[in-house]
């Protein structure tokens, strides 16, 4: 077998472009008797610590490296300017410190469609380096190929003079025309210089056969279907990790090229990771940031002192058990090294809050932290709620304790700035993280690549639940927590229809692979010296980022902190505000506890709309059974209400009512569970069990804890031994009694502890619940008395979100809270109170901009409230004004109080603008009379037409129009309590968790539900099937919404007649809940509504006869080919004519327009199949 290792490999790290997966690269090349591999991604180094990690484990050596873009010159960032490609590897840690330097360089200064580094800038930093002169796209290859073998010579003596025996000219052999034809100049050229060869073989995946996965990767890269000639492509199937024997055939005439690539991995003489025996990075202490005090005390001194202080702050009487708890503690962080992390973080949360800026009270296991709670880093109190300290920090713990911390959405990033501005913009960055190709995202991305029409992906995908892989979802493996998932419908389609196995095949071969780069979050990394001296960084969006995933960067020693972005803490902080401004109440929840019956009773109700964690439908019904009466029950609602944990709470809610039937296995279990009514819920319970019942340490409770979270089998079961029967050292001392020690019979412990066991899995953390219900008890609190300042909170926050917008200013009126249209004379910029009404602010108007309407508000302080329409307009600042800002202001209702008709203003607003833009030239030009005075001002005048105002219909549809919502009235508000009858609306639409995929899921809806609904015909889409059948798509809305229902042919066909736009309508159809599809209704039964009202009543609020309607908008779709695309225009008209219907649809050919004979039908599976041939900015839709 010949010795040979590869030098030039592309993981899947190499984006859509590799295909070589980096836990599968090791056992492959112990398979070919291969004990090195060099990593050479693209223009990056984002796997090379785990590519070194993995080396270990596998017991080979790892050569670090890159194949970087090169450019003469990385400023120049103009279309002239070229990239070619270098490979460099590390000959040690001198060599890995100048390779992050120059990517992270090419990356953050050189950026110009791919990270560019110059010859420049490589030629200053070439020690420890070794330099390859890389595949085809390489400076040498080309010139050669070019014919300039005198300008290549010159290159190659320039980085022989830089690297000296370190640079290698580069052989490769795909069985590529091109390759044929350099290599022999390659090997003149390296002759004539005396410069070593050596043989690579471009490795982009690991077998032959793997080539495939490969093209298809490219295709998705791309947006190219498999069978389109053109595609971007491999000239041959030969980039695959190689055995040093087919690597010694294809190179025989230069068996130095071999031997060299042996010699380049013996020069490889320092490990540029310092790695343990657990292969993960040993932890640099010299990154980890300090913390100085500014008054020369020791940090451990400066905490304690800022720990005392707040401590008598917070408690009236300090006991013993707060102050043994406190001192062990402190001594705890001060042992464990820890005190200067407190330090920071108290800083920049101590900053946040002197500024203004809200702070959350706190967010995970840090909460149970007596000193975080006396330093104000966390506020809430944690001996009151048994939250154990051995959850966040124990001296059995190895890995770092982790403070999460939840700031103002509005002012977050002021506090990002004061931590640069503190460490050194240099010293602190955000974080790289990577999306991935979900199970579901795989198989969509794989069809469209073979054309796989869309009504067959989706069902496929439909039958994956979110969470699991296709493999799980197949049944071929079972998920994390040992079980079957597997679906049979699923496993049917993949054994019966070649065309879908072939997708999901290749599909499980890309899942989990990375498919673009992003900035995480929340993740903000402090380092103690210069990180990209440290670690490589990238550009995110203009944003630099480490190269390394936050894991990684902890692991080598940098602090890493979550500053996350909590909306709630902003509608807090100005709810708050407009209390104080409206009512002279100044509210501080350290006062008034978190006791107060008036919060527990309005969660009890079920009125939790906006109340943080409680507001879904779910939710509300559990409270309403609950009825919570301390925040306790708030701590467990939060922590049952999720899959798995969500089955216990009819048992809760039993117990909680009739606490006389709770039945405990031991009596050692009262005092730990009484508080949960004699359920499990929380982590911190596990970990109090064992500890009392078996008498470990909380630190080792900790760990069987952490056993359990991850369902470590084999972990679990020495625990469990140790639990019964307790555990001995070698010379027999007891390190732990064991619960049979303790009293308990076996067959009660064995019984706990898999109770235990099972329940784990799902167990919450008590510490983080505990933070989100004091969230949810203030702002309940808020809501219950102040609900008008806090819903105007809540607005402004969303205040571009139109459906949360539409959802709150309806629950305002259903709550007999009025809502006050815009008034330019008294709405502020936003939502404000007003005689305990909510006034709709000016901003809330679309397309007004918040520089024009602070001007004018300005205005109206500074000289008082504008009289007319003629003052507002002579009033404002001109250059603020446009017409469309003023005709948005006048169907929004912003005028009325003028007493002219908005159909009048719409008229003359244009000629007022034009004329209040004449004087203000005339002002601006400092024109003057003969008699050397500024020509005189005289009041803005226009004659009114007499014409009629809007009917109240077009009045409220325009307002609607600018606004969002209806306020002045509603088309259905006559209607809204007899809706109540039915059992469905729009609001549930409000409710939704969404994935990384961007795919919506309703928790309180369920596919197939037999529903009722009321509401208003909006839009009428007539299709035409494949068979030639009618069937129409309808839109109903209600006052919360809108949603699509589904009338199939034979529905359709009996109901056609009674579709007629603006009717108002009831139906009763079956719920849709498709994958990636909004939730629709297939309609069974369609009625005019019947309200019970008069023959008069019934023709006022019937729609208006068909010849008054206005005319049905038209849809149009139109697809734009340019240049070469015009070769794809038959395969669009195929596409087309798969969904006939009756949106007109055209083709863009070059600028000329194409109108097809047949239209198209309105629909995902046409827009999902037309974006797989072009871009989607070239495929065009319009409503006309």
């Amino acid at each position: 077998m010949q010795d040979f290792v590869h030098l030039h490999l592309h993981t899947e790290y190499s984006i859509l472009d590799g295909a070589t997966r980096v836990k599968s690269l090791f056992a492959r090349c112990k398979e070919l008797g291969q004990n090195a591999c060099a990593i050479t991604d693209h223009g990056n180094m984002f796997a090379t610590l785990q590519f070194a990690e993995n080396a270990k484990k596998n017991g080979m050596k790892a050569i670090i490296g890159c194949e970087l873009y090169m450019t003469d010159d990385m400023a120049d960032k103009t279309p002239k300017s070229k990239t070619e490609h270098l490979i460099l590897l590390c000959k040690n840690k001198k060599g890995y410190k100048n390779l992050i330097y120059l990517d992270s360089v090419a990356y953050v200064d050189g950026f110009y469609s791919k990270p560019r580094c110059d010859y420049k800038t490589l030629l200053e930093h070439t020690e420890g380096l070794i330099c390859l002169s890389a595949c085809l796209a390489g400076r040498l290859p080309r010139l050669l190929l070019a014919g300039d073998y005198e300008g290549a010579k010159k290159h190659a003596a320039m980085m022989k003079e830089a690297f000296g025996e370190d640079y290698y000219i580069e052989l490769q052999d795909h069985g590529i025309k091109e390759q044929k034809e350099v290599n022999p100049l390659l090997i003149k050229l390296a002759r004539e210089l005396d410069i070593q060869l050596v043989a690579t073989n471009d490795v982009h995946y690991l077998k032959k056969e793997d080539a495939l996965i490969q093209e298809v990767m490219l295709c998705i890269n791309t947006k190219r279907t498999f069978d389109d000639p053109t595609r971007m492509r491999f000239e041959t199937d030969e980039f695959y990790l190689k055995s040093g024997d087919e690597m010694a055939e294809l190179f025989s005439y230069v068996p130095e090229a071999i031997t060299n690539t042996r010699v380049i991995a013996d020069k490889v003489t320092e490990s540029v990771f310092d790695l343990n025996d657990k292969c993960e990075p040993v932890r640099d202490k010299s990154l980890t940031p300090g913390y100085i005090p500014d008054n020369g005390q020791t940090a451990y001194e400066y905490l304690k002192d800022i720990a005392v202080k707040g401590m008598h702050k917070k408690y009236k009487v300090i006991t013993k058990e707060i102050q043994d708890r406190f001192d062990y503690e402190l001594g705890t962080i001060a042992d464990m090294g820890y005190l200067e992390y407190y330090l920071i973080v108290w800083d920049y949360i101590n900053w946040a809050k002197e500024h203004g800026i809200p702070v959350g009270a706190g967010r995970g296991s840090g909460v149970s932290s007596i000193i975080a709670y006396s330093m104000g880093i966390t506020d809430v109190e944690p001996l009151q709620y048994d939250l154990l300290f051995e959850r966040f920090l124990n001296r059995e713990r190895v890995s770092m304790p982790d403070f999460d911390v939840d700031f103002c959405t509005e002012r977050r990033q002021e506090v990002i700035e004061y931590v640069r501005g503190k460490y050194g913009y240099n010293n602190v960055s955000q974080i790289v993280t990577f999306g991935t190709m979900a199970s579901k995202a795989a198989i969509k991305d794989v069809a469209r690549v073979f054309k796989v029409p869309f009504n067959d992906v989706n069902k496929i995908t439909k039958l994956i639940e979110f969470g699991t892989t296709i493999a799980q979802s197949l049944g071929l493996q079972n998920n994390k927590d040992g079980v079957n998932v597997g679906v049979k419908e699923l496993k049917d389609i993949y054994d019966t229809d070649e065309t879908l196995r072939r997708v999901i095949d290749i599909a499980m071969k890309l899942e989990g692979m990375p498919r673009n780069l992003s900035k995480h979050a929340a993740g903000v990394v402090i380092c103690g010296k210069v990180i990209r001296d440290n670690v490589p960084v990238a550009l995110v969006n203009d944003d630099v980022v480490t190269q390394f995933n936050m894991k990684e960067i902890e692991q080598l020693g940098m602090l890493k902190m979550d500053f996350l972005a909590l909306i709630t803490l902003t509608d807090v902080k100005k709810a708050v505000d407009y209390i104080y401004e409206q009512h002279g109440v100044k509210i501080d929840f350290l006062e008034i506890g978190y006791s107060e019956k008036v919060a527990f009773d309005l969660i009890g109700s079920g009125d939790t709309d906006a109340v943080f964690q409680l507001e879904s439908g779910g939710m509300k019904k559990f409270m309403r059974e609950l009825k919570p009466g301390n925040l306790e029950d708030i701590i467990a609602g939060i922590s049952l209400f999720r899959p798995g944990p969500m089955k216990a709470i009819p048992q809760y809610i039993a117990n909680k009512n009739d606490p006389e039937h709770i039945k405990y296995k031991h009596p050692l279990l009262e005092s730990l569970l009484n508080v949960t009514y004699g359920t499990i819920i929380y982590q911190e319970q596990v970990m109090g069990i064992v500890q009392k019942l078996a008498g470990f340490s909380l630190g080792q409770a900790d760990i069987i804890r952490r056993a359990m979270g991850k369902k470590n089998v084999e972990e679990m079961k020495r625990q469990r031994l140790k639990f019964i029967y307790g555990d001995k050292d070698e010379n027999g001392n007891v390190l732990i009694e064991g619960a049979l020690a303790r009293g308990v019979p076996e067959a009660v412990a064995a019984d706990i502890f898999d109770e235990m066991a099972d329940f784990a899995k799902y167990a919450f953390n008590k510490s983080h619940a505990a933070a989100y219900a004091v969230l949810a008890y203030q702002t309940a609190y808020l809501k219950a008395l102040y609900p008008q300042e806090f819903l105007a909170a809540v607005l402004n926050n969303r205040i571009n979100n139109i459906v949360e917008i539409t959802k709150y200013v309806m629950y305002l009126k259903e709550r007999d809270i009025k809502v006050l249209p815009p008034d330019i004379n008294k709405s502020k910029q936003f939502f404000s109170v007003e005689n305990y009404c909510v006034r709709i602010g000016l901003v809330a108007i679309k397309g007004v901009g918040h520089a024009a309407i602070e001007s004018i508000i300005k205005e109206r302080e500074q000289n008082g409230e504008f009289t007319s329409f003629e003052d507002f307009i002579g009033r404002s600042d001109i250059h603020a004004l446009n017409r469309r800002l003023v005709e948005n202001l006048i169907l929004a209702g912003a005028f009325d109080q003028f007493g002219v008709a908005r159909s009048v203003l719409l008229e003359v607003c244009g000629e007022l603008i034009d004329m209040a833009a004449g004087i203000a030239k005339q002002k601006e030009s400092s024109q003057i009379s003969f008699f050397g005075t500024v020509l005189e001002e005289t009041p803005l005048h226009v004659d009114y037409p007499k014409i009629p105002e809007f009917d109240n219909k077009t009045k409220l549809s325009k307002e609607k129009e600018v606004l969002g919502v209806y306020i002045s009235g509603h088309p259905l508000e006559n209607y809204m309590e007899k809706f109540h009858k039915f059992s469905f609306s729009c609001v549930a639409l409000a409710d939704y968790e969404e994935d990384e995929e961007g795919n919506r899921t309703y928790p309180d809806l369920e596919d197939g539900t037999f529903v009722t609904m009321g509401g208003m015909i909006t839009a009428i889409n007539k299709k035409v099937t494949k068979n030639g059948a009618n069937m129409a798509f309808i839109t109903v809305e209600d006052v919360y919404g809108g949603i699509e229902v589904v009338l199939f042919p034979k529905v359709y066909e009996r109901y056609k007649d009674k579709l007629e736009l603006e009717a108002i309508v009831e139906l009763s159809g079956r719920l849709q809940l498709r994958d990636g599809e909004k939730p629709a209704i297939a309609l069974d039964k369609i009625k005019i509504f019947d309200d019970g009202s008069d023959e008069e009543e019934k023709k006022a609020a019937a729609p208006a006869a068909k010849a008054e309607q206005p005319k049905t908008p038209k849809e149009y779709l139109c697809i734009v080919l340019n240049g070469d695309e015009e070769k794809l225009k038959d395969e669009i008209i195929d596409t087309v004519e798969q969904y006939p219907g009756n949106m007109v649809t055209y083709l863009k050919i070059n600028g000329k327009n194409y109108v097809l004979k047949q239209g198209a039908r309105n629909c995902k599976g046409l827009f999902y199949e037309l974006a797989g041939l072009v871009d989607e900015k070239n495929i065009k839709y319009a409503l006309i």
